[in-house]
């Protein structure tokens, strides 16, 4: 039985909300202890449309609040981490023929008052939408929208000819799963504890603290821990977490939502994202994705259970490939998808009638125990990747005054680990670590700036030759890399490197992973 210790705070859930919860809270002083039952953000924050945006079909439901925080999140975000997020243009295609069958509430607000419409969306109201999130929530990096004649042009080209015309906006690609890490290890280096591979089993208030039992899944060792607050971020799973603390009544708040992607060779010749209307009133992206590859996605649909492991059907795979086939000349197929991949969203339950509707604001409830002795749990529902910041200032700002600590907010400038250049500062970066290590091919120095910023340089320390590196995996992985990964990031396996830490799963072979997987428990 592990060592009883005593914290400020205990954290369930190691996705993006309960590391950013931890990385606050360690940066303000609090000893913190985060546990996660598998990998780093395994679940739905890397399973996420990989996009900081403000949420343009948001506005549609009238959640301005919700759109306005996320919008001025942007750039904050985006000066943190410019190497693992970067400003896109997303195009827009009007479609003046299309009719929808959507009911969202702005829709409804048409048809009663110009029900000549009969529930398009025109483009006067999309400029409109667009205006407002151009203007609700700030902006000095990312450029405004413009019209696009689409004739001749590089984003008309892979377009069929009825679409003429488009809208071009801004918003932000982030890479979902190094975020999570990224802010796990900057918790770290701050002094938390992060426990992965640690399965929580029981938690109760004895003596106005939290005493929780939590289980080492690859040893099973059985661990104590005291804490003076318990935060739940178990994202899917946060109804049972918070039944398992005995807030037996929260289980039902939750609305689990399944979103599915398709990943599948590269569908057009630019860097800019289509924003895709589609007839049934939903919208899909079609995404620039790891240099030779579109990401397309998500769909929403109503999942039963944390326990049901999330996969992107047959169904779900056709209907994206109708979809986008909608649009674009040439059509696309199952036998075009390279890989799919889908995620459990965890939306506070509202009671809206479709999964689409369901709001993807956070709610954070707070139970000081009452005659229990006072500790007091915080329970985490919802939330987007956009808001994860906000959401820790949050969660922080209700806890605090009920552990006795205060200490002011200081992640809105503060770089993560790797992020501490300009946001125009990319290219730079790459072009010198490929003079200084001109033993490395172009694609392999882009790839290590883009997902470790400026600790590429403290990776590639002292090599002076690709020997030097250590045995090489495929697709430019080294050891020297795979070590870093495991030293620092957390990654216990195979399928945390090549899936979450990075995507080179989408480069490697069967044999490769398989190889990566034996050196890796070889060398744990």
């Amino acid at each position: 039985m592990g060592q009883d210790r005593t914290t400020d705070l205990f954290i369930i859930g190691g996705g993006i909300n309960g590391c950013g919860i931890a990385r606050d809270a360690a940066g303000r002083g609090l000893s913190v202890c985060l546990a996660e039952k598998g990998d780093l953000g395994g679940a739905t924050s890397s399973a996420s449309t990989k996009l900081f945006h403000g949420g343009l079909r948001y506005l549609e439901y009238f959640e301005f609040r919700l759109v306005r925080e996320a919008l001025a999140e942007r750039e904050r975000l985006l000066r943190a981490m410019p190497h693992i997020s970067r400003p896109m243009r997303f195009v827009l295609p009007l479609c003046p023929e299309m009719r929808f069958d959507t009911e969202t509430p702005a829709a409804r607000l048409l048809r009663l008052t110009m029900p000549w419409l009969r529930g398009r969306r025109p483009a006067w109201m999309i400029r409109a939408g667009l205006w407002l999130y151009d203007h609700m929530g700030g902006r000095n990096i990312l450029p405004g929208t413009q019209s696009l004649a689409l004739a001749g042009t590089p984003e008309g080209a892979p377009l069929q000819d009825r679409f003429a015309r488009a809208f071009e906006y801004s918003d932000c690609w982030v890479d979902d799963s190094r975020l999570v890490a990224l802010n796990a290890r900057d918790a770290a280096q701050r002094g938390a504890e992060v426990l992965t591979r640690h399965r929580v089993t029981d938690a109760r208030r004895e003596g106005g603290v939290w005493q929780v039992t939590l289980e080492d899944s690859e040893t099973g060792t059985i661990h104590r821990r005291s804490a003076r607050a318990l935060v739940n971020a178990a994202g899917p799973w946060a109804g049972e977490v918070a039944g398992l603390a005995g807030d037996h009544a929260r289980k039902a708040r939750l609305r689990l939502v399944r979103g599915s992607h398709i990943v599948t060779r590269r569908l057009f010749d630019h860097d800019k994202c289509y924003f895709l209307q589609g007839r049934d009133g939903r919208i899909v992206f079609a995404i620039p994705y790891e240099d030779d590859f579109t990401l397309i996605g998500t769909t929403d649909a109503d999942h039963p259970d944390p326990a049901t492991p999330p996969v992107c059907t047959g169904a779900e795979a056709e209907y994206l490939c109708a979809f986008v086939s909608d649009y674009f000349r040439q059509p696309v197929g199952l036998k075009d998808i390279v890989w799919r991949y889908s995620g459990v969203r965890p939306l506070y339950d509202e009671g809206a009638v479709s999964a689409t509707a369901a709001t993807r604001d956070y709610v954070l409830r707070l139970e000081t125990g009452g005659q229990d002795g006072g500790a007091p749990l915080l329970n985490v529902f919802g939330g987007k990747i956009t808001t994860y910041r906000r959401l820790a200032e949050s969660a922080l700002e209700q806890l605090s005054p009920h552990i006795g600590k205060r200490a002011t907010p200081w992640t809105a400038g503060a770089p993560l680990p790797g992020g501490d250049f300009a946001v125009d500062g990319v290219g730079a970066l790459i072009d010198g670590l490929s003079t200084d290590f001109a033993f490395l091919d172009a694609r392999t120095a882009r790839r290590l700036v883009r997902a470790y910023g400026s600790d590429a340089r403290e990776i590639l320390a002292g090599a002076r030759s690709i020997a030097d590196l250590g045995h090489h995996f495929g697709a430019g992985l080294f050891e020297r890399e795979v070590r870093w990964l495991m030293d620092r990031e957390f990654a216990r396996t195979a399928r945390d490197v090549v899936w979450r830490r990075s995507k080179l799963g989408l480069r490697m072979g069967a044999e490769e992973i398989a190889a990566l997987e034996r050196w890796m428990r070889m060398n744990t």
